[in-house]
Order: structure tokens, then sequence, then C-alpha cells
């Protein structure tokens, strides 16, 4: 599944009405080890369809990077039913992504 971008503007919809878990990547286009991490976050995307993925620019995006107390990037949450229920923040491997949404 595609990867999405989620703002404030759809997060409602896409993320705390899903009816999957969300893994929400929150970057920005200046930090290196967000640019390290996004093509791993998009084959987890593409290979896990029962997970919905998004990214939240954190630039863009200040009011909903601050729901989330993100105080470094990247930082990795996953939200299902609603709640958060687990975060990373750093660059992970694969393996580790995966057991986050698992």
């Amino acid at each position: 599944m595609a990867v999405m971008t989620i703002t404030k503007e759809n997060f409602q919809r896409e993320v705390l009405e899903s009816d999957r878990p969300v893994l929400l990547d929150f970057w920005a286009s200046w930090c290196f080890p967000c640019r390290m991490l996004s093509p791993v976050v998009d084959e987890v995307a593409e290979e896990h369809p029962s997970v919905k993925v998004g990214k939240v620019n954190v630039d863009e995006q200040r009011e909903l990077a601050a729901m989330f107390n993100v105080m470094s990037i990247p930082t990795l949450a996953v939200v299902k039913n609603g709640r958060v229920e687990d975060q990373l923040m750093g660059v992970r491997p694969k393996q580790q992504i995966e057991a986050l949404i698992s």
C-alpha cells in the first residue's frame, strides 16, 4: 500500500478513525537520518498492506508533532484504535519496525 502524507486536516479521518493500525513516520527534509529511514518505511508499507503508513513532516505539521511529543526525529509511532500503542526514535532496522507494527 502506498505511503500517505498525514496533515492536521486528514489526521482524524486517516489515523484516529482508521480501521487498521497506523504507522506514522515523523520526519523533516533536512534530517539525514530521516532520509535514511524513509526507504525502509516505504518497504514496510508495501509489504504489510494490513497496516496504514503515513508520513508527518514536522516542519509543516508542528501541531501533530507536539501531540505525539516528538522531541527527536525520525520518530515512528503506531496508532491502533485511535490510541498511541508504541513509539521508537532514531533509525531502526526493518525487522524492528516490523516488530513494532505486529
